[in-house]
């Protein structure tokens, strides 16, 4: 049973529960039926596709091979013009859009495409799927930002050094102020380079929300187009998430459908006012808006840190959901970095270790603390279930332990400390 608060502290509506819980969790069911129709379809339809794509794929490493022979990829780089960018825009841009198609996948444009000078960056969202490449083969095959590793893979790598991808390096500790300033750079060239793509949202979910978006495409200052990327398919195949099934599955199951939609929509283009200039965050902000508004979906501050800590909590044998904390919201709030809140996940761990679910207790809460379960243990418990349904999740662990521990005026805060440490003393008696 719930407990009942004693002192009536007033909670931040800032700090309450974002409208989606969990934004990285996909769960695919399939009905008896369903999975009758995809095996019937998948005995004709996969073996086909499966020599019809690796033919495709022959022909498109031939071109990116003639495309990138002797081309600078590292360093400064300038954009392709002649006969590589005619290849690259036409023909590999073709042979693409063939390799989507032998995947079954039917594409549904909607909206104008801007040009390179009147929007730059071209910002996708929602992020949930390694399939959202399409947009990208829809988009003319912009530039994107990748990892300088991914050059080297064996065929994929060729492609794609065909866009000049902006580089992100591990190992260079000035990777991410290099990155930025060549988004930058080809941003402002004019529509001399073509447009930058960018997944603000940084990691995959499962489009039932939009999650922080990350800087990177609004620090320029310049226009950028939002697109949105829908998947309006009855059984959901192509969603990736961190809990959810895996590459290989959602791959042989999206080939055994007869075909998946997608729908790409182009908004006009957003131009920052001078405060957006000046402010990349509230750029991004504004931008969001308009692209949830448009998608009919709630924003949260949620972010990959929130991956991290999911990961994190598995790790520490956790359900992975009880590493989700909105990470944006928290960091900003309480002013903690990552690796306070994954301090803290460790310290929960060991309180919450033997609760099922990943939750504290009361008396997992008064073992802890070495307390006997009295009125004033209850009120201070009651101070970290925010919701007050009886138990501590890792978000209201974080946010008590952070806020009680730090100095602070609070009379009702400093009056339950006081009612515990006296019922502390009496127990030596």
């Amino acid at each position: 049973m719930p407990l009942q608060r004693v002192l009536a502290l007033p909670r931040q509506h800032s700090l309450h529960l974002p409208a989606v819980l969990n934004p990285f969790v996909h769960q695919l069911k399939l009905t008896r039926a369903e999975t009758i129709k995809c095996f019937l379809l998948g005995i004709i339809l996969v073996p086909i596709r499966s020599i019809f794509l690796l033919l495709v794929l022959m022909v498109m490493w031939l071109v990116s091979v003639m495309i990138t022979f002797r081309q600078s990829l590292k360093g400064v780089v300038e954009p392709m013009t002649g006969w590589r960018r005619f290849l690259r825009q036409r023909v590999m841009t073709f042979l693409a859009r063939i390799y989507f198609f032998g995947m079954g996948f039917r594409v549904i444009v909607k909206g104008r495409q801007a040009s390179s000078a009147e929007a730059p960056i071209l910002a996708v969202a929602p992020h949930s799927s390694f399939f959202d490449a399409i947009v990208c083969v829809e988009a003319g095959l912009p530039s994107t930002v990748s990892r300088s590793e991914s050059l080297e893979a064996p065929i994929f790598g060729r492609f794609l050094s065909c866009v000049q991808p902006v580089l992100v390096s591990r190992i260079d500790p000035d990777s991410r102020k290099n990155t930025i300033l060549e988004i930058d750079r080809r941003a402002k060239s004019g529509g001399h380079w073509q447009q930058v793509l960018l997944f603000p949202e940084g990691t995959c979910t499962n489009r039932s929300c939009l999650i922080t978006f990350k800087q990177g495409a609004f620090v320029p200052g310049v226009s950028v187009q939002p697109v949105l990327i829908r998947y309006p398919n009855k059984l959901d195949t192509v969603t990736w998430t961190w809990q959810g099934p895996k590459v290989a599955k959602l791959l042989l199951l999206t080939l055994c459908q007869l075909y998946t939609t997608v729908e790409i929509e182009f908004l006009p283009p957003r131009i920052p006012n001078e405060t957006e200039e000046k402010f990349p965050a509230k750029f991004a902000q504004s931008v969001r808006a308009v692209m949830a508004e448009a998608l009919g979906l709630s924003v949260t501050d949620h972010t990959y840190e929130d991956c991290r800590l999911m990961i994190a909590a598995g790790e520490l044998t956790l359900p992975m959901e009880a590493g989700l904390v909105e990470f944006t919201k928290i960091s900003r709030k309480l002013e903690l970095k990552w690796d306070n809140v994954k301090k803290e996940l460790e310290s929960f761990a060991n309180i919450a270790c033997s609760c099922k679910g990943g939750r504290i207790t009361i008396e997992e809460f008064g073992s802890f603390l070495k307390l006997p379960i009295s009125p004033a243990l209850q009120e201070l418990f009651s101070l970290f279930d925010r919701n007050g349904d009886g138990t501590i999740d890792f978000r209201e662990y974080v946010i008590g332990v952070t806020v009680l521990c730090r100095p602070v005026n609070n009379e009702g805060v400093i009056q339950t400390a006081f009612k515990v440490k006296i019922s502390k003393i009496l127990m030596l008696y």
